[in-house]
């Protein structure tokens, strides 16, 4: 049944759950697993029933040409503000069911309960509202992460994104027409972008603490590295004049965690994927690429182990007797999640009798793109031993509901007050 509380947005937890399981048939596994990359033929079923959805509940569907999915619901009028709410449906490969995809449908949910609230009252609103389904938050299919937001944020240009390609040289601009997502549409920067996503961390879960603010983000720096060596038989070809890609991928990736222990917490290194060339048992790889990560919520940490990581790359290729190219550097800058809306998320929690705990995001998420041309946040609720890209990933049914309720409670209180209920006069 709803939630009938008079000072709330009645939010209708089994309509969220219901939408919920609806979505995870949508390349769902046994045990809880996801692998719904993006633009994929899973991805593309998935969007098609959240555009069944908009459709269903009289919100007018947009995409743009990197894909992203835009359902928009006009209460105020054409000219009025708009306040975005969303996340992403794309996972990675193996990965759970609540990332991503709790966002794009607590954000339905909200939306949904507030026009219901405010029709029921008989009140207007000073603001119109808007679901975002972003494309390949995740960068799992085609890198970097963040490519649709970064696009619509006029951080990457729009045909470069299009011309990326997956592992099996297929380009985005030719998944989004394979799967009908090739869209033309133009839309504006909005008023402001909120995001619910699952913490992916343990505080909340071991601190018993329901609901969590994301206050600041972590920048990244990525590398793809590819060390080049010569293939030769594994068992003709004497050691010493072999010229072993992956040996040196392996000194480096050693290299790396030592730089991450240099650093403490301050710093996370990783070297999440592998490509080998030939790859096969009994020949010499002469060629290895690495998909490197440096993470950390400090610029001075960030460069000084980039500048670590060089040397490193170095040493690593003339003790395995190699080469080396860089193909791609991508890098995101660290930030803080806009004050007003961190502080109203705030308030909206202690009228339930919650704190909202402030956390740090590690990961990057498409907010942190958006936050350079408008308002930002991220919220977060718990997930079970803060498990994340896993399918044993786990959030519970109350704890989404609750997570839902604030958010609902936020977009209630900015229809009412207009944007200066988070400290934004512009537009009001």
């Amino acid at each position: 049944m709803p939630d009938t509380l008079s000072d709330h947005a009645p939010i209708d937890e089994a309509r969220l759950q219901a939408m919920m399981d609806e979505l995870s048939v949508f390349g769902g596994g046994p045990d809880g697993a996801m692998t719904r990359l993006t633009l994929s033929k899973e991805d593309g079923a998935a969007r098609d029933w959240l555009a069944g959805w908009f459709s269903a509940q009289g919100f007018t569907q947009a995409v743009d040409a990197i894909g992203n999915q835009f359902g928009s619901l006009i209460l105020a009028g054409a000219n009025a503000p708009v306040v975005m709410v969303g996340s992403h449906i794309d996972s990675q490969p193996n990965g759970g069911r609540f990332d991503g995809a709790l966002g794009v449908v607590s954000a339905c949910e909200a939306v949904l309960a507030v026009s219901q609230r405010l029709k029921a009252e008989g009140k207007s609103s000073l603001c119109n509202f808007q679901v975002v389904n972003w494309t390949n938050e995740e960068g799992a299919r085609f890198q970097p992460s963040l490519l649709g937001s970064s696009v619509f944020a006029g951080a990457a240009e729009l045909d470069w994104a299009l011309d990326r390609v997956d592992g099996d040289g297929i380009s985005v601009r030719q998944s989004l027409v394979e799967i009908g997502y090739a869209g033309t549409s133009k839309i504006a920067v909005p008023s402001a972008l909120i995001e619910l996503h699952i913490e992916g961390d343990k505080a909340l879960f071991q601190s018993g603490e329901k609901f969590g603010v994301f206050t600041q983000f972590w920048g990244a720096t990525k590398y793809r590295l590819a060390f080049l060596g010569r293939q030769a038989h594994t068992g003709a070809t004497p050691m010493a004049e072999r010229k072993d890609a992956v040996l040196a991928a392996a000194y480096l990736i050693a290299d790396l965690k030592q730089i991450s222990r240099e650093h403490g917490l301050d710093l996370h290194t990783s070297v999440g994927r592998l490509e080998v060339f030939p790859n096969s048992p009994n020949t010499v790889p002469s060629e290895a690429v690495l998909f490197i990560e440096l993470r950390s919520g400090s610029p001075e940490i960030l460069a000084e182990a980039e500048t670590k990581m060089l040397a490193r790359i170095e040493v690593a290729a003339a003790n395995a007797s190699v080469a080396y190219e860089v193909r791609a550097i991508d890098r995101r800058k660290a930030g803080r999640f806009d004050a007003g809306l961190i502080a109203l998320a705030e308030r909206m929690a202690a009228t339930h009798g919650e704190t909202a705990r402030s956390l740090d995001t590690i990961g990057g998420h498409d907010a942190v793109a958006l936050s350079a041309v408008c308002p930002s946040i991220v919220m977060a609720v718990r997930s079970r031993d803060g498990v994340i890209h896993h399918p044993t990933e786990f959030t519970s049914a109350a704890d989404q509901a609750f997570g839902t309720r604030v958010l609902a409670d936020m977009l209630y209180e900015i229809a009412c007050k207009g944007l200066q209920s988070f400290g934004n006069t512009d537009g009001a």
